[in-house]
This record gives C-alpha cells, structure tokens and sequence, in this order.
C-alpha cells in the first residue's frame, strides 16, 4: 500500500516524508480495520482510499493559509487527519457530532502520534471557540450556503472558509448570504480519481 501511496504522490507535486508516508498508510489501515465494525465510510477498498480520501485531501494542502484550522463534519477524519498529518507545524481542530467517528478519530492520534489535533464531539451550531480559525474547511455540506451559515461564528476576522467540491456550481455561488462572496475558485487533480474536484475559497465582506 506505501508503495501505491507513493506512485499515486509522484503524480503531484507535493513532498511528503517518509515519516508522514507511513503515517498515511497506517491512517488508512486503521479506517480499513475499524470500517468493519463502525461503517465510518462507504469506501471498503483500501486502495481506494488511498485515492477517495487519501489523495483528495492531501491535494488541498498547498492552499491552507495560517495556523489554525479546522474541519467541520469530519467524519472519520476526513480531510482533517491527512491534512494534520501533511502539516504538523498548523494546528487542527476536528469537528462532528458523532460519537463513534470522535472515537476513531481520538484512537487515530494516538496510534499515528499525531498531536497537532484537538478533536470535538458537537453541533457546528453549538461549537464555541475561545478564538477564531484561520480557515474553515469541509467536505461535508451539500451546499455552500449551509456551510458559511452555519460556519459563520468560527473563522477569525481575516479567517477564510474553504469547501471541497465536485463540480463547481454557479448556482449555489449566486445564491450566497449577502455577507459572504467567493474570493477563488481552483481546480483540483487528484491522481486516478475520476470526476472533477474543486476547492472554493470564500471570505466575508469588508
């Protein structure tokens, strides 16, 4: 599996060390192992995680502005743990409501020796933080609208939202709250994945 992790990365031009190589690996082992009990993604085939969750989450790395992030709707920890992984020097904090995906999460750190992530069991709506985050990231939300609503108490005053797409959809950007406006839009190439990824970057109005 490091091997095709590998051969999947020298398609990009992202620099990943050894260490963080064998982190993702076990990330991936660790979500294979615990899938079966806990159905934590519809993903069953290792490989293809490399691919679906591996691979679409460390893509965004190159984009990830300021110290500290976080992931709202995790899940398993998803794009958060690769992200974290990729990017010890920022923190993390990883956001759901599920029990059993904290769980997971908090597992993970521990085997993987990951320390640069807080994770919370809450409501997004519920979460306060004592400070504001520099980006706001998710692959969770069906649309944009939702995700900036009810994110919109997290980023700090600088802070920018950033939203893993497929396709990217005029429309919802149209149909944005009045205080919030795209700032970028870039695509994405994940290696072997089909379909289109795109991260929409987004800020509040001066």
């Amino acid at each position: 599996m490091k091997e095709r992790l590998t051969q999947l990365i020298a398609q990009t031009d992202l620099v990943v060390t050894e260490q963080q190589l064998n982190q993702l690996v076990g990330f991936v082992a660790m979500l294979d192992k615990w899938n079966k009990a806990y159905n934590l993604t519809s993903v069953r085939d290792p490989h293809e995680m490399l691919v679906k969750h591996i691979m679409d989450s460390i893509v965004v790395s190159p984009y990830l502005k300021g110290n500290h992030l976080i992931d709202v709707g995790t899940g398993p920890g998803l794009p958060g743990i690769p992200l974290a992984i990729m990017n010890p020097d920022k923190t993390f904090v990883l956001l759901d409501s599920l029990g059993k995906r904290i769980r997971f999460i908090r597992q993970a750190l521990h085997e993987l020796r990951l320390t640069n992530v807080t994770p919370v069991q809450s409501r997004v709506e519920e979460f306060q933080p004592e400070q504001g985050f520099d980006v706001v990231l998710s692959r969770a939300f069906a649309s944009l609208t939702d995700m900036v609503s009810w994110c919109r108490h997290l980023p700090s005053q600088d802070g920018h939202f950033l939203a893993l797409k497929g396709q990217y959809n005029e429309q919802e950007v149209t149909e944005l709250p009045s205080w919030c406006s795209v700032t970028e839009v870039k695509s994405l190439q994940v290696p072997e994945l089909e379909g289109e990824r795109h991260l929409v970057i987004l800020a509040a109005k001066e």
